[in-house]
């Protein structure tokens, strides 16, 4: 809830952001995690849980992808230090053993994230307009066509932890 408040002030109402609800958005992760078929990765350090990449097979298709970045959050204290990358790498490693051959997220048009897919080499491959809060938002698709291309685990640094936690 912190990093989607952070991330989504002055994109999404801020009626929506302050009546997002603990209850509400755990029931959702709850579902999400107790579902075997998906991967849920979190970063840790000696403080904490500070961020987590969930996904597993597209729930949003977009032809020629067959695996979803559902979500990928971290605290806004633990941006640009390489957390981000080392998820969505190892998210990568999680879903090609498992047959998985190429993998899209799906982002808000306005969210700076959408930088960091593209950094990461993600290519813009849809766009749709979602409700939130009672707006209209654009969203976009960044995709990688071949995971393998993202499964490399030499960017976890010293004090950060990215592991399988179910």
């Amino acid at each position: 809830m912190t990093s989607w408040r952070e991330t989504y002030t002055g994109i999404v109402p801020q009626e929506y952001l302050n009546l997002l609800g603990v209850a509400e958005r755990g029931a959702r992760w709850t579902e999400r995690v107790l579902d075997a078929a998906n991967v849920i990765l979190v970063a840790e350090d000696d403080v904490g849980v500070f961020g987590f990449a969930a996904g597993g097979a597209t729930i949003h298709p977009v032809d020629g992808y067959d695996a979803e970045l559902m979500g990928l959050y971290l605290l806004r204290s633990h941006h640009r230090e390489g957390a981000g990358r080392a998820l969505v790498r190892a998210f990568a490693g999680r879903l090609a053993p498992r047959g998985f051959q190429s993998m899209v997220v799906w982002a808000l048009k306005e969210n700076p994230a959408c930088g960091f897919y593209q950094r990461m080499g993600g290519v813009r491959v849809a766009e749709k307009t979602i409700e939130v809060g009672g707006a209209e938002l654009p969203e976009v698709a960044f995709g990688w066509k071949n995971i393998r291309t993202l499964c490399r685990s030499d960017d976890l640094r010293d004090g950060l932890k990215a592991r399988l936690s179910k």
